[in-house]
């Protein structure tokens, strides 16, 4: 399926103090004041000042005089998770990329929220680091332009569905969508079912739904059933949702999950419930953990190398400093593991 890029601008100057305190319409002393929290400053003038430091993207430098040169040598890597193992895989990745080469990464999580991210990311690019490496394009648009005018090599991870600021690393999830329909449908499936979790948090799950549909319906088919559970994914969520699943829509053959814990959740279900795997209810997830690959019957899913996406990310910026001309698109690509549920 193609895609339509638009032209990412090449990046401007940093902005000054003095372009804020102008939108801002105070001095510069004021605004100085205002990110430093020192002196009296009005509540109606911090949040005019913030307004304008938002809409102009300005990022205050907190390296000065000598440690400037070593600003240089820190690299941002904002995830959205520690707890999901996926993001630990892409961090080992980067870890290993970095090596001996005398960056030392800075990390922030933000635990999927958008504006601890534009928090974040204001503070790390405030220290002057070499690159930025963060998940995902569901940036605020504060944040989109402080990375956009920050100049330095940004990479973009797990996803390449949009056009990047200057370099994605990942592969396509509305494809990974599209292709497990297809190899669904061609393994003699024809009743689907799909079973989620937040699309808030997770625009990625989202992407590889619509991408399960529109294979679907170039086939003459549409789900049968589907059920999302309104918070992060889980075993439990899993589990409870197929039986839900199950309730709404009994004559569904083939389970798709929006990932391995979820996935996971559901075998377990189909084992408390005497359901028999794949012939009386296939099931299929996402990611390819060790934890599906462990069950007694492996589970059938799609594995995406997120080490590499890590690793690739890094060794990209440190093969150039500047960006190239045009925003760069790596795709990792990944893999189906036909497994026994599926």
């Amino acid at each position: 399926m193609a895609s339509h890029r638009p032209r990412t601008p090449p990046p401007r100057a940093a902005v000054t103090l003095a372009e804020v305190a102008a939108v801002a319409g105070v001095s510069e002393i004021t605004v100085s004041r205002t990110i430093r929290n020192k002196g009296p400053i009005s509540g109606p003038t911090r949040a005019r000042v913030m307004a304008a430091i938002r809409e102009v993207g300005y990022v205050p430098n907190l390296v000065a005089g000598a440690l400037a040169s070593a600003g240089s040598q820190l690299m941002g890597v904002v995830i959205p998770s520690l707890s999901n193992i996926v993001f630990a895989e892409v961090l080992r990745g980067v870890h290993d990329a970095l090596g001996a080469s005398g960056y030392q990464p800075v990390f922030g999580v933000t635990d999927y929220d958008r504006k601890t991210e534009e928090a974040l990311v204001r503070s790390l690019l405030g220290w002057k680091p070499a690159a930025m490496v963060i998940v995902g394009f569901e940036h605020t648009p504060a944040t989109r332009k402080m990375l956009t005018r920050s100049g330095i090599r940004v990479a973009e991870l797990m996803d390449i569905d949009c056009a990047p600021i200057d370099i994605a690393v990942g592969f396509s999830h509305r494809q990974a969508g599209y292709d497990t329909g297809v190899y669904l449908f061609d393994r003699g499936y024809r009743r689907f079912g799909y079973v989620g979790h937040d699309w808030v948090q997770d625009r990625r799950a989202r992407l590889r739904y619509e991408g399960l549909t529109q294979a679907l319906a170039e086939r003459g088919l549409r789900l049968a059933g589907e059920v999302r559970f309104e918070g992060p994914s889980s075993t439990q969520a899993g589990s409870a949702m197929l039986a839900r699943l199950r309730a709404e829509a009994p004559g569904v053959d083939v389970a798709v999950f929006s990932n391995d814990d979820m996935a996971v959740g559901g075998v377990f279900h189909c084992i408390g419930a005497g359901v028999a795997l794949k012939s009386e209810l296939a099931i299929f997830g996402f990611n390819g953990l060790d934890i599906g690959q462990a069950l007694p019957r492996p589970l059938s899913t799609l594995r995406s190398n997120r080490y590499l996406i890590g690793r690739t990310a890094v060794e990209r910026i440190l093969a150039s400093a500047e960006r190239e001309r045009e925003p760069a698109v790596v795709n990792i690509g990944y893999e189906i593991l036909v497994g026994e549920t599926a």
